[in-house]
């Protein structure tokens, strides 16, 4: 076969084929302008594996060859801002303008010194070209004056008016808080949630008496505190939920503390009134000595309200005290709607279609379709599109109104405070796929500790509050023993990033409430990397903490147990003797091990492998007691040599 036929065919250039092939074994010559059939047959079925081979080997050239370019060690690190221009960043890094400018190219971002990057696009060019790039501490007034910053536009403001209050729904999973909801706004999202509890932050609207109420709703289950406080931040009132049948568990207890903290008013409901096994005055008696809560009817300030969310009874009494503490807290409850519009990112995720998109709860102004969105003075995008908490397309967004907005130019994360107007232009790189997590400001998060057994896990998932809530309940789970190690976060489906960097560490990936393509199904079994995927959190918590469990290593005790005078040796054979001996100490078992001293020092160790009292076999023999046994060591014994006996026992910590 011609040379240039079989090059054809391989899609390779003739002499780059002659110049790879005898690294293989295939040494055709540097000249040869024809190859013997059997031979090419050879090459062309070897072929995807050679150019894997070919392929992985200009990568490394590439990368030396960039290194040497650069001249910058990996061990290198740098701090920056959140934002910083390119030049600054070239600086730092000292590192030629050049290079940084093409890494940006190379990303998509067409970019000149002055302009400034984000944090996570100046991370993902630090990681092309091989040094760290960490995250500047914010000085902590900053982050004070932003978390501040709603609170001191409304001081500002002269034309205040009333506005719908906004109420939070906490307490423990399974206690009834989504169908609480339900019952209020008469729907069914409870049929929509995975195991019959809430994944992410909802909020919604109702009305009553002619006024519209704004309705929160954080999960219950433990791996949510952060979510369930970013929903007490933003609220003006709280109804704390506690099943009649269950009274006051951890979540209950942990709510309460998020309410107290962000101190407002609040509400207990007391719910599943109808179930068999319901004591009401139980749960009062319970939320009083646990928290501190008297209710009213027991001479406290608290309203305690009777419900059952599954009949309907008693809702009307709750939304009517909820009206109450809203007409009673009237003076706080107020923006301007004339105002640009402020409000807090409640949820985040990233759109296949749509891009970026943020549900923000408006706290003061109006949002507006058009409107130009800034975070901290940055510009991060303009609403191209507004939906209310059905999905339906509205044009304005009123003061307390949850709205979800398309038209980021990156994703906020949960928490950040968005204001209408005209920040700093910013060039954002165009997240896809596997890189929207960074957009998320999620990405590498690997943690070291040498003396801990490591539990390698990417982590994938719908919405970043869900990445967090994960991360945090694994975290808690960790020990000195054993760890997980979060080796990515991201969010949208499993990509073949996410298989690549599984398969360099040997982590599982975990998906919570996203997809695996068919096609990276193949990929991943291909590339024997394991994949889970799951749509209720406990689930994922609980299989990784079973992983976990059984990557711990067992602690080996030894357990003295007592010791034999040798006073008679019956039969020495190789690597066996049958002895006689009192014990002076403790007592003996069968089948336990044994050091053998001599002088007061241990010459050898050994086994039992039988053990005789009386001419019969025995599992023990006590103290004072003589017996005959057989050792098996590869000492020799002597009369009056003392055996000490003991057995290891392993014991495995339990993950809490």
């Amino acid at each position: 076969m011609n040379i240039s036929e079989l090059a054809r065919q391989l899609r390779i250039n003739p002499q780059e084929l002659r110049n790879h092939l005898p690294q293989f074994g295939y040494d055709i010559g540097q000249k040869a302008i024809k190859v013997n059939r059997n031979v090419a047959n050879k090459i062309i079925r070897d072929w995807p594996r050679l150019r894997r081979q070919i392929q992985l080997q200009k990568d490394k050239e590439e990368e030396e060859a960039k290194q040497e370019k650069v001249k910058v060690e990996a061990n290198t690190e740098i701090n920056i801002p959140a934002f910083i221009t390119v030049k600054e960043f070239a600086v730092l890094a000292n590192i030629p303008i050049n290079i940084v400018l093409g890494e940006l190219m190379k990303n998509g971002i067409i970019s000149s010194l002055n302009e400034k990057i984000d944090y996570e696009t100046a991370w993902l060019v630090g990681s092309e070209l091989g040094f760290k790039v960490s995250k500047k501490e914010s000085d902590e007034t900053e982050e004070i004056r932003e978390e501040n910053k709603i609170t001191a536009a409304l001081k500002k403001e002269k034309n205040l008016v009333e506005r719908p209050p906004v109420v939070v729904v906490m307490g423990h999973v399974d206690h009834g808080k989504t169908k609480l909801l339900d019952a209020i706004r008469k729907s069914h999202v409870i049929d929509g949630e995975a195991g019959g509890i809430t994944q992410h932050i909802g909020a919604y609207q109702t009305e009553k008496n002619g006024k519209l109420t704004t309705f929160i709703d954080t999960p219950g289950h433990e791996a949510f505190t952060a979510m369930r406080s970013r929903g007490a931040r933003i609220a003006d009132i709280a109804i704390l939920v506690v099943a009649a049948d269950d009274g006051v568990k951890p979540q209950t207890v942990e709510a309460f503390r998020i309410i107290k903290a962000a101190k407002i008013p609040y509400v207990v409901a007391i719910n599943k009134i109808d179930k068999p096994d319901a004591n009401i005055d139980k749960v009062k008696q319970e939320l009083s000595n646990k928290l501190g809560i008297v209710p009213e009817d027991w001479g406290g300030k608290i309203i305690c309200v009777p419900i059952s969310a599954l009949k309907g009874t008693g809702i009307d009494e709750l939304l009517d005290m909820v009206l109450l503490a809203a007409e009673t807290e009237s003076g706080h409850i107020q923006a301007n709607p004339l105002a640009s519009a402020m409000g807090t990112v409640i949820e985040s995720h990233v759109d296949k279609g749509a891009g970026p998109v943020a549900t923000i709860l408006v706290q003061n102004g109006t949002m507006k379709s058009g409107d130009k969105l800034c975070s901290n003075n940055i510009s991060v995008g303009k609403v191209r599109g507004l939906k209310d908490y059905r999905g339906d397309d509205i044009i304005t967004a009123l003061p307390s109104t949850p709205a979800q907005i398309i038209g980021f130019k990156t994703l906020p994360q949960v928490g950040d405070v968005i204001e209408v107007g005209n920040g700093d232009r910013v060039k954002f790189k165009k997240y896809k796929g596997a890189d929207a997590g960074r957009a998320a400001g999620v990405g590498e998060s690997v943690k070291e500790d040498s003396q801990a057994a490591k539990t390698n896990i990417v982590i994938k998932s719908d919405v970043l509050g869900s990445a967090e809530a994960i991360e945090e309940s694994l975290e808690k789970i960790n020990t000195k023993e054993v760890m997980v190690n979060i080796i990515h976060k991201g969010l949208g489906n499993i990509t073949d990033g996410d298989i690549k960097r599984a398969e360099a560490s040997g982590a599982l990936i975990v998906g919570f409430n996203v997809k695996l393509p068919p096609a990276m199904e193949d990929v991943a079994r291909e590339k024997n990397v394991e994949i889970k995927l799951y749509s209720i959190i406990y689930d994922l918590i609980n299989d990784i903490k079973e992983r976990m469990q059984n990557a711990i290593a067992p602690t080996v005790n030894r357990i003295d147990l007592g010791c034999l005078t040798v006073m008679a040796i019956f039969r020495t054979e190789k690597k066996v003797q049958i002895l006689g001996g009192k014990v002076k100490k403790g007592h003996i078992e069968n089948n336990v091990l044994v050091e053998i001293l001599r002088n007061k020092e241990i010459i050898g160790e050994g086994k039992i492998t039988s053990l005789q009292s009386g001419k019969q076999e025995v599992s023990q023999v006590e103290k004072g007691e003589e017996c005959g046994l057989q050792l098996q060591s590869n000492v020799t014994v002597e009369e009056n040599d003392i055996l000490q006996f003991y057995k290891n026992e392993e014991t495995v910590s339990k993950l809490k």
